[in-house]
């Protein structure tokens, strides 16, 4: 056995990191503490003294599931522990500190002021930010970590469940999309009833697309939280974000429980086909799907797009934005990022005029572009690579 093996070491090792995730521990309730007590100041002290306790059992679930898995903070089971947390690792508690906070605000009513109004949102917007970051990090430090990865899954987890139910608490979301924000749980409850009965648990593929949409899902709660947009527009969006991700964990569990066997050929040949079928003719339709009903929803509403007291130049930018990004989404030019701009130019345009039947199937459409990518035909599919890739790999 090497050196840095020896079991004495490696139990120094494991009594250090302790001590650093209770130091840690210790100093985001401090934290929390002061930021009670700016609410309290600012907002009401009934609701900053909730906002605390909620924000703190969070915080403490969270500082158990560190400390339990200190254990696993190497590269691989056969490696050494590494000696510290690292600063990946702290970003990750520093993302999950930052969705305590915003838990501290479920079962409160929305502030109208002019910054506690904004406050949940952008909490929860740096988390989201975090996500991309502490993996670059990781990789950059040279401190990847079973640790690092089980906390970022639990950390993406909670931070939907929590985000997802504030948004309904605060009436942005159909109460559907909750099934969303605790599927994680729900796929774990189910894996844990059945090793409970005694049944098997078949292996899950690695796929892209669960990282890529949960990075999504974060963006649209985001905007969510923030007093800018309200329903019907995002209930819209919460069903064309919830449904293809519900979709993927059902085929997961599917999968996990044995009802479909990814192995076998069979099986393989019609996933083989059904991708084939996506890129070939599904994702281009939606192009031009999205061409033609975007032109039917101009001329329905009428021109100019903006109404009331706009100025010119806003609606030429509009329309100049619109006649833009039909184009690069026709031609799959940068597919993703244009359907990024139309959803944020759609939802400024649905801001003076009224959804009309075809801006539903128009909405649907860009988010699933926007999640899926525009498929074959496309003449740059660049971001298509930046979106799946791990920065700093």
């Amino acid at each position: 056995m090497s050196d840095t093996l020896n079991p004495g070491k490696q139990q120094a090792v494991y009594e250090s990191l302790k001590r650093e995730s209770t130091r840690l521990g210790w100093l985001g309730m401090a934290a929390l503490a002061g930021e009670c007590v700016l609410l309290g100041l600012s907002w009401f002290w009934q609701g900053a003294i909730q906002w605390f306790i909620q924000a703190v059992l969070v915080w403490g679930f969270i500082c158990y599931q560190t400390r339990r898995r200190l254990p696993i903070n190497h590269e691989t089971p056969e490696a050494p522990l590494y000696k510290t947390l690292g600063w990946a690792n702290k970003l990750t508690l520093l993302r999950s500190w930052l969705i305590a906070s915003v838990a501290g605000f479920l079962f409160q009513p929305w502030s109208d002021g002019a910054i506690l109004a904004w406050l949940p949102g952008m909490l929860y917007f740096f988390a989201a930010v975090l996500d991309r970051v502490d993996g670059y990090v990781a990789r950059r430090t040279g401190q990847s970590s079973l640790l690092g990865n089980e906390l970022d899954t639990v950390a993406d987890a909670l931070g939907l469940a929590i985000a997802s139910l504030l948004a309904f608490a605060y009436g942005q979301i159909h109460l559907s999309y909750l099934l969303f924000g605790i599927a994680y749980y729900l796929f774990h409850a189910g894996i844990l009833w059945r090793n409970w009965q005694g049944l098997p648990i078949y292996p899950l593929p690695p796929a892209l697309h669960r990282r890529t949409w949960a990075g999504f899902q974060m963006g649209f709660l985001v905007v969510a939280l923030w007093p800018l947009f309200h329903p019907p527009l995002t209930t819209l969006a919460g069903f064309a974000f919830m449904l293809p991700a519900l979709m993927g964990f059902l085929i997961d569990w599917l999968i996990v429980s044995g009802r479909i066997n990814r192995e076998a050929e069979v099986v393989d040949k019609i996933f083989q086909r059904l991708t084939k079928f996506s890129l070939t003719l599904f994702q281009p339709g939606l192009r031009l799907v999205i061409v033609v009903t975007l032109a039917t929803s101009l001329f329905q509403s009428g021109l100019p797009p903006l109404t009331g007291n706009s100025l010119a130049w806003m609606n030429n930018v509009m329309l100049g934005g619109f006649i833009m990004a039909s184009a690069m989404l026709l031609l799959g030019i940068a597919g993703r990022y244009f359907s990024l701009i139309l959803v944020g130019l759609l939802s400024w345009y649905y801001m003076s005029n009224p959804l009309l039947p075809v801006d539903y199937v128009l909405f649907c459409c860009v988010v699933w572009l926007l999640l899926l990518g525009t498929g074959r035909f496309s003449m740059w599919a660049e971001d298509d690579h930046w979106l799946n890739r791990y920065d700093g790999a």
